[in-house]
């Protein structure tokens, strides 16, 4: 079964002004949650899908990657140390343990997969169980970024409808892009990693159709003339994430609120897009 877009890992490295920006864009961003591998974050949902601004805020609590081991904590840290930015693609999992065995007998990576609860905080203050299962991919030759899928053991106390609803009048996720100065070494993986075929291929790159959104990987050329990317685009056949694209109703109230909050913002084709610690998010109107 194909595996939707579930959400990307977007480092920032002061999470209150970061989720501030987003505020003034429009998002509703959620309360600071705290994991024990030292690592905190804030979170912006859509339907079955949500962007994860993260920081550390405890680096004496974050563990260093072992053999078969991937940590997240480590992950985040390191990609810090790079730059802000999108360092995490994840997708969705009903069965990660089943997914972790896929991957293995794919040669897709050998990490182990790992469980972790935290209490999440409701509107009213009271407090629920969150838990999760995390299943890893690995590109050979690509290290980062990274990617896993995500499987919910308690979804009806994570997804909330309230925090869904934003000013600007994003719905959905619409797109992740990914850079790379040769696409189609890619394909494979993300035949194996999101379990879908047939990406449709094009001049710049390819696209691959998910059950929610889709994955594009494109040139850094291209990203550059579409939606304003400003990466330097990584070595070789190496990967690198650029942005994510929402959708919206109609992109001129948008564009309003993006004028009356001072918030810089460039039409790129049918796109609206803005440049936000070291990402491009982007708009496209459903």
């Amino acid at each position: 079964m194909a595996r939707g877009l579930d959400h990307l890992v977007f480092g920032v490295l002061d999470l209150d002004a970061a989720a501030l920006f987003l505020e003034r864009a429009g998002f509703t961003v959620g309360a600071r949650n705290r994991h024990p591998w030292g690592t905190h974050n804030r979170i912006v949902q859509f339907p079955g899908f949500f962007l994860e601004l993260i920081t550390v805020g405890d680096p004496g609590l974050i563990p260093d990657h072992a053999e078969h081991r991937f940590s997240f904590g480590a992950a985040v840290r390191d990609a810090l140390a790079d730059g802000e930015g999108f360092s995490l693609l994840v997708l969705e999992s009903t069965d990660a343990l089943a997914d972790n065995t896929t991957f293995h007998a794919l040669g897709l990576g050998d990490a182990e997969p790992f469980f972790f609860e935290r209490q999440a905080s409701r509107p009213d203050g009271s407090h629920v169980r969150v838990a999760f299962t995390l299943a890893f991919a690995s590109k050979q030759g690509a290290p980062a970024p990274g990617f896993f899928v995500c499987q919910q053991h308690e979804p009806q106390n994570f997804w909330n409808p309230r925090f869904q609803i934003h000013a600007n009048g994003a719905t959905a996720v619409s797109a992740v892009t990914l850079v790379s100065p040769d696409p189609s070494a890619h394909s494979h993986f993300f035949e194996g990693f999101a379990g879908a075929d047939q990406p449709v291929t094009e001049e710049a790159g390819w696209t691959l159709e998910l059950p929610r959104g889709r994955i594009e990987v494109v040139t850094p050329d291209h990203a550059r003339q579409t939606m304003h990317w400003r990466g330097e685009g990584p070595a070789n056949a190496a990967l690198a994430l650029a942005s994510v694209t929402l959708t919206v109703p109609d992109l001129a109230p948008l564009q309003r609120r993006l004028d009356e909050q001072g918030i810089a913002h460039a039409r790129c084709g049918s796109r609206v897009v803005v440049e936000a610690f070291g990402a491009v998010i982007a708009f496209e109107q459903a």
